[in-house]
Parts: C-alpha cells; sequence; structure tokens
C-alpha cells in the first residue's frame, strides 16, 4: 500500500503542518484509500469554514438584537402615532362623544 508522505501528489507545508494532497479524484488516485483520504481532507475543510460562519455569525448576533429592538420601537411608534386615525368604542365614557345607535341607511 502507498503512504500519502510518498506519493508525488502530496504537500505538507513545513510551518503549519497542514497536508495538501493535490491528486485528481477521476484520473490520479492511485489506490482506493487514496480516495478516502480526499474525502476526509474535504470534510475538513468544510468543518473549519462552517466554525468560521458560526463564529461570525456569533459576533453579528447581539448587533441584530439591538437593530430588530430599534426597529420595534420604530413600529410601535408608527402605531402610536396613527392611532387617532382609528376609531375605537372606548370613548362611550366621553359625555362629549355622542353615540346614538340609529340606522342611517337609505
Amino acid at each position: 500500500m502507498l503512504q500519502c508522505k510518498d506519493c508525488e501528489y502530496f504537500q505538507q507545508d513545513e510551518k503549519t503542518g497542514r497536508v495538501t494532497l493535490r491528486c485528481n479524484p477521476f484520473s490520479t488516485i492511485k489506490e482506493p484509500t487514496c480516495l478516502e483520504k480526499l474525502q476526509l481532507l474535504r470534510l475538513d475543510g468544510l468543518l473549519q469554514a462552517y466554525q468560521v460562519m458560526l463564529r461570525w455569525y456569533q459576533q453579528l448576533g447581539p448587533m441584530q438584537k439591538k437593530m430588530f429592538d430599534m426597529m420595534q420601537r420604530e413600529m410601535d411608534d408608527i402605531d402610536d402615532s396613527n392611532k387617532w386615525k382609528y376609531h375605537d368604542n372606548e370613548d362611550d365614557d366621553d359625555p362629549d362623544y355622542e353615540n346614538d345607535d340609529e340606522d342611517y341607511s337609505f
């Protein structure tokens, strides 16, 4: 069985120790285990990218919360400012309000 370190498509960075396989899974795979190792490396890369994305979302979380709270306050203020447009029957206790339940249909 061929070891990766003996393969011409194997590359390892001396500083970080990171392993890179430059083999093409469609043409340059020499053994079936090469494909498995290549898949493991790809999965590891996906996992690292996902973890970076999660850290980014965790940093954005508090800012999004503040933004949503501010938007909610703005929408509540708009609703409060438009209350005068909508008439509700809470004014029945007001003596100036005349509520004649007459039918005005023609």
